[in-house]
């Protein structure tokens, strides 16, 4: 099995000054080739698993339209990714003293014409989602495919955030987002970093 590859070197510090600062960072060439070519195989491989996400506890949710397949230990190229996300946390902490304790994480599929309107991961901190990472998989992506990232900062300003293969996007779990309309088949893999409790509002 591909290990993830210990030369890709991320600017941890970067990282956390960011987040400080807008409440949000990207990185960029997140995992080596061979890694994220094993990865998009195993969400191909799965696709037909995947659920539509709108269905909740046989409640149908307007506001999204994309199909979804959480992560368990079944798929080990996944977990790796995971792992990546383990070790970020453990900076988290002791940057934010954010006490995050454990990760979920689905496989994320819109294809064309599919959305998520504006919504809160952690609204006025009612759970215990920290911090929100998306890693898009898709092995190409072109700006008028549509499928960014609309996010506001921490700061109240707005941000577009192109989708494009191999980025990682870390955000506050209480800031509003939203995925526009995407033309093609969007991949990626949403986490969730949580935590028993919440520092975010205190800053």
């Amino acid at each position: 099995m591909q290990q993830i590859s210990e030369s890709i070197q991320h600017d941890i510090e970067q990282i956390l000054d960011d987040l400080d600062q807008h409440g949000f960072a990207i990185v960029n060439q997140t995992h080596s080739a061979p890694f994220t070519s094993q990865l998009l195989d195993e969400c191909l491989f799965n696709l037909n698993q995947f659920r539509e996400a709108a269905i909740q506890n046989g409640i149908v949710s307007k506001i999204r339209s994309d199909h979804i397949l959480w992560i368990d230990e079944k798929l080990k190229i996944a977990q790796q990714h995971i792992d990546l996300l383990q070790n970020f946390s453990q900076a988290f902490n002791r940057a934010f003293f954010l006490g995050i304790q454990s990760i979920e994480a689905h496989f994320a599929c819109y294809n064309a014409g599919e959305f998520y309107a504006l919504h809160r991961d952690n609204p006025q901190q009612k759970n215990d989602r920290m911090i929100s990472a998306v890693y898009y998989l898709h092995p190409e992506w072109q700006p008028d495919w549509g499928g960014q990232l609309r996010l506001q900062d921490k700061n109240e300003q707005w941000h577009i955030i192109e989708p494009e293969p191999n980025r990682l996007v870390i955000f506050q779990s209480d800031l509003l987002h939203e995925v526009l309309s995407s033309k093609r088949q969007r991949l990626s893999i949403t986490a969730w970093l949580r935590s028993g409790n919440s520092i975010w509002s205190s800053k």
